[in-house]
């Protein structure tokens, strides 16, 4: 008989690649996996793994049993689904992976909405960037995930991950507010073009948003001076208030705060879309189902309150 604990991970080593990549994302010491597969091959009666160069390559068997066991762990899971969905009250504690600006926008007041409808609901929130959350949550370390695209870039997709709209976050030129004291550069923008040879703040090099931004400026006629990088879009924020660059911001970093910048429409209204995505295998689990309902109920109260 195969152990299910050892097959899961033969699939995790097929996932990230190396022994000490699945000791990291499953907090073993790489001994412990490198022991635990060693007896799998032994209760196969086959060699499951090769060494080449430093890294361990998959047998033809060995893959084999990654595909079944992708198969075992969804109907497990459907099967938890189905026994918690027979229970009276609706618990269970949701792995819940989210981007900054949605962890800030719509966390709070959902969490408060959840603990009052679902108090036996316990949600475990951990922030990722989109790419990163929906790799996890397609690999089992996350049962839901709130991710981002901006147009144009799509996010990637893994078989089994069922999408849904949550929103749509319209993307802004956001400037210093026109204040006696502003300086006359910044002013004076009234369109993205306006904006060519201002100090700018951007993500980093490699984020979707740093690309499309750069792209936008570009088409505009412009190479952006990016004078500051940060993956914190409130450090954008406040950059941008207090005068020292400009930034092309979603609609989702001004929510719940007052709003201290002038903001410029851009041409074509470009919206960044933001979706949730779990299991298929998990999607009838009722912990699960809330998290994900209210989300949504928030999203629309957030557009709501937006118009």
């Amino acid at each position: 008989m195969l152990d299910l604990h050892r097959l899961r991970l033969l699939r995790e080593l097929s996932i990230r690649g190396t022994i000490a990549s699945v000791a990291a994302a499953l907090s073993y010491s790489p001994s412990s996996v490198s022991q635990q597969l060693s007896l799998l091959e032994r209760e196969a009666g086959t060699e499951l793994l090769r060494k080449s160069g430093r890294r361990l390559q998959l047998t033809a068997q060995a893959q084999a049993l990654v595909m079944h066991t992708g198969e075992v762990l969804d109907s497990m899971e459907r099967a938890e689904a189905a026994l918690a969905a027979a229970q009276p009250v609706v618990s269970g504690t949701v792995r819940l992976a989210v981007f900054q600006t949605a962890a800030l926008a719509l966390m709070p007041n959902m969490m408060r909405t959840l603990r009052e409808s679902h108090p036996q609901v316990r949600v475990e929130l951990v922030q990722h960037e989109p790419e990163t959350a929906l790799h996890e949550t397609w690999a089992r370390n996350f049962d839901l995930v709130v991710a981002e695209q901006y147009p144009g870039h799509a996010a990637p997709h893994y078989a089994g991950l069922d999408r849904q709209l949550l929103t749509r976050d319209d993307i802004r030129l956001a400037v210093p507010a026109d204040l006696s004291d502003a300086p006359e550069d910044f002013r004076r923008v009234r369109a993205l073009a306006d904006a060519a040879g201002l100090p700018w703040v951007m993500e980093p090099h490699g984020a979707a948003s740093r690309h499309w931004a750069e792209q936008a400026c570009r088409s505009a006629g412009f190479e952006p001076d990016v004078r500051f990088e940060t993956p914190d879009l409130q450090a954008h924020v406040r950059l941008v208030e207090s005068g020292n660059a400009v930034a092309l911001l979603p609609q989702l970093v001004w929510a719940h705060r007052q709003q201290a910048a002038r903001l410029v429409d851009l041409a074509g209204q470009p919206q960044r879309t933001i979706f949730t995505a779990m299991r298929r295998s998990s999607a009838r689990h009722p912990a699960i189902a809330a998290v994900r309902q209210a989300l949504e109920t928030e999203a629309a109260a957030l557009g709501a309150a937006a118009q």
